[in-house]
C-alpha cells in the first residue's frame, strides 16, 4: 500500500497494490499491520456503505463527541472527496483537501479524527464505502455548510447539488460547534 501524505497531516491518500491477470485483479483494501507500520494506528469499529446519484453532496459531517476517523472507498463510479480540518488549535483550521476517488483509480482517502468529511458524486451513480473508528452517534454528529465562503470548498459541480434537508440548514464554520 502506498499512502500519500496530503497538506493536512493525517489526512492521507491510500493506493493499493493491484494484482491483475486475465481473471481481473485482487487487492487489499485494509490491512492492519501495513495500516500500522504507514503510521495509521486506528482501530475500525463500524463500516458504512451509500448509494448517491450525480450531483448529490453529503456532508461535510462530523461528530463534536465520539469522534470518528473515516477510511473512505469507491465502489462504483467517482466522487469529489473533502476533509475540513475543524480544530480550532489547528494551524490549518478551516483548511480543506480534495480528492478524487473511484472505482477506476482505486484510491482511498483517510480522513482521520478533527476533520470534517463529505463528497460530491461526479459520475451518474456511485457506490461509496467507509470505515469508522467510532460507532455512529446521531447526538453527537454536527453538519457544516458546503458552501461554507469562509472555507472555501471549490466542488467540481456541473449543475445544482442535490442536498439532504440537514445538509441544507447546515450553518457556517463560524457558527458550527467545533473541537477546542
Amino acid at each position: 500500500m502506498k499512502v500519500i501524505e496530503t497538506s493536512l497531516k493525517g489526512v492521507n491518500i491510500l493506493e493499493p497494490v493491484l494484482y491483475g491477470d486475465e481473471r481481473g485483479y485482487f487487492f487489499e483494501s485494509y490491512n492492519k499491520r501495513n495500516f500500522v507500520s504507514s503510521g495509521i494506528d486506528v482501530n475500525f469499529v463500524q463500516d458504512n456503505q451509500s448509494l448517491s446519484r450525480k450531483s448529490v453532496i453529503r456532508g461535510l459531517h462530523y461528530q463534536i463527541k465520539k469522534t470518528q476517523g473515516k477510511l473512505v472507498r469507491v465502489l462504483q463510479g467517482e466522487i469529489f472527496d473533502v476533509a475540513v480540518d475543524i480544530r480550532k488549535s489547528s494551524p490549518n483550521f478551516g483548511k480543506w483537501i480534495g480528492e478524487y476517488l473511484s472505482s477506476q483509480n482505486r484510491r482511498m482517502l483517510f480522513v482521520p479524527p478533527g476533520f470534517a468529511h463529505g463528497f460530491l458524486v461526479i459520475s451518474e451513480v456511485a457506490e461509496v464505502f467507509y470505515k469508522a473508528t467510532e460507532y455512529y452517534s446521531p447526538e453527537y454528529e454536527r453538519v457544516i455548510s458546503w458552501n461554507d465562503s469562509e472555507i472555501g470548498i471549490e466542488w467540481p459541480l456541473q449543475n445544482n447539488p442535490i442536498l439532504s434537508d440537514r445538509d441544507r440548514e447546515a450553518k457556517n464554520i463560524s457558527e458550527a460547534e467545533l473541537f477546542p
